[in-house]
């Protein structure tokens, strides 16, 4: 797994991967998109207008408890 950084934030693709980079959580964009609204994965934060990210502390603790994918 890659190494987070101890706070801030991660953008979407930072999170599932990219063709870039390898994924933190490996799940497609829908599945992201779906768990976030269905509670299973943490609520993003807006940035700014076109920018939405997510506390890299949410992000540890989602690893930490467990991801429980569709």
């Amino acid at each position: 797994m890659n190494r987070l950084p101890e706070t801030g934030f991660l953008r979407i693709n930072q999170i599932i991967g990219d063709k870039t980079r390898p994924a933190i959580i490996p799940i497609s964009k829908s599945s992201w998109w779906a768990g976030v609204k269905e509670g299973r994965f943490p609520q993003p934060v807006k940035l700014g207008r076109r920018t939405t990210a997510w506390r890299v502390v949410d992000i540890i603790a989602l690893i930490n408890n467990g991801v429980r994918k569709p």
